[in-house]
This record gives C-alpha cells, sequence and structure tokens, in this order.
C-alpha cells in the first residue's frame, strides 16, 4: 500500500499569475489595512482591491480583519457585506454577485489537496455565490461550490457543492431545511 509523501509536493499546475513582487506588495497591503483591526474605510479597501486587479462594485462594505489571498482572482457585485475575519482564501476565481453578506468569520476556501496522490497534489476549485446570498457568521464555503440566487449558509455550518435558489442550508455537511421566503 502507498503511502502519502509530502517532501514530493509542489504546484504543479498552479499559478498565482502575478510576479513574486507583486505579491509581496499585496500581503503588505492585506496585512496592514485589510487585516487590521482598525476600521478604515472600504472605500480605501475597494480602491485598493482594484488596484489588484478585483473587479468590485459599487456600496460594497469591508469591515476590518478581512484576509483576501489574491484580489486578481475576485469578483464582487454592487451593494455586498464582507465582515470582520472573513477569509477569502481564493487560490483561484472567486466570483461573488450582488447584494450578497459573508458573515463574520466566515472562510471562503477554494483550495484543496488531492488525497488520492502520494505528492497531495493541490486542486483548487472557484467558487460562485450568485445574487443576494447570505453566508453566516463561521461557516464554511468549500471548493467549486455555486450557491445559487438568494442561498443561505446557515450559522457555523459547511457549503455542499450545490446550493439550491432560494434554500436554506444548515450542518456539517450543510443539508437544505426550509426555503427562503423574503417578505417586504
Amino acid at each position: 500500500m502507498k503511502s502519502t509523501e509530502l517532501s514530493k509536493y509542489n504546484y504543479q499546475g498552479y499559478s498565482t499569475q502575478r510576479s513574486i513582487i507583486i505579491r509581496f506588495l499585496w500581503y503588505l497591503i492585506n496585512y496592514s489595512i485589510f487585516k487590521s483591526p482598525f476600521c478604515l474605510g472600504s472605500f480605501i479597501k475597494r480602491f485598493l482591491l482594484r488596484l489588484f486587479g478585483a473587479k468590485v462594485g459599487k456600496g460594497v462594505v469591508i469591515k476590518p480583519r478581512v484576509n483576501i489571498k489574491y484580489p486578481w482572482f475576485l469578483s464582487i457585485g454592487d451593494n455586498c457585506w464582507i465582515g470582520e475575519e472573513v477569509w477569502i482564501d481564493n487560490l483561484v476565481e472567486v466570483k461573488i454577485g450582488n447584494n450578497c453578506c459573508i458573515s463574520q468569520r466566515a472562510l471562503i476556501e477554494t483550495g484543496n489537496h488531492n488525497y488520492s496522490y502520494s505528492d497531495f497534489r493541490l486542486s483548487p476549485q472557484s467558487i460562485i455565490l450568485e445574487d443576494g446570498v447570505w453566508i453566516c457568521a463561521s461557516s464554511i464555503v468549500v471548493s467549486g461550490t455555486i450557491c445559487k440566487s438568494h442561498s443561505v449558509l446557515c450559522v457555523g455550518s459547511v457549503s455542499p457543492k450545490i446550493m439550491d435558489a432560494y434554500s436554506i442550508y444548515k450542518g456539517n455537511p450543510a443539508v437544505k431545511v426550509k426555503n427562503r421566503v423574503i417578505n417586504d
């Protein structure tokens, strides 16, 4: 029976698509501005994200202590809220639609490893949050997930690969518990 050999690990087939200098500059800004506990204006954060290649809509609110791996793989629609201590670990594309809320300490995780290979190779997959999605506090959205329009992932839950539109999911792994009804 074969075993895992992490000494053979490499970034085979994966590229950050930016030079080490750009990544270093982003790490400095991410650490000093985004991960900072101070409440700096969202307009500064939107500007910096755009400067580093993110697509960011109007009215996006980004709270303190947010960690974003690579802005050039990030797209955020209009009027979205990114809560405190959210971690967007986007090794590949993360697309967030309009009017989405990602609550405190949520993790958006595109990275994964293929455990069926001895070198534990990296196999990241993109994540899509369609319009109106709510990712509640301390929940995890795993690589390859599509959260369809206005779906909800409840507090502390781990996403399934597909979340149906206007549906509420709960648990680990999350299962649909009811439909989402929005009242005026």
